[in-house]
């Protein structure tokens, strides 16, 4: 049961991997992504992503994603 004071969960997922090409976003070996974890809210997710991004750095390659999981939960976009 959610309460008025309770922030709305708005679900991300960071998942990220190495790219075949650096102009599209397909991955080399789908069975070699990463998932980084599902978090409540963007901000959130924006920290994880950054963070595995930074590390990555020297892998022109390696891309990492933020996957607005709450607009597949709810297609109609009735979330935030």
């Amino acid at each position: 049961m959610t309460t008025n004071a309770d922030p709305a969960q708005l679900l991300h997922i960071v998942i990220g991997g190495e790219l075949r090409h650096l102009d599209a976003p397909v991955f080399r070996d789908v069975t070699q992504i990463e998932f980084v974890g599902a978090f409540p809210s963007y901000e959130e997710a924006r920290k994880a992503w950054k963070a595995k991004a930074q590390a990555t750095v020297d892998n022109a390659h390696m891309r990492y994603f933020i996957l607005h999981a709450h607009r597949l939960i709810d297609p109609r976009g009735d979330a935030a």
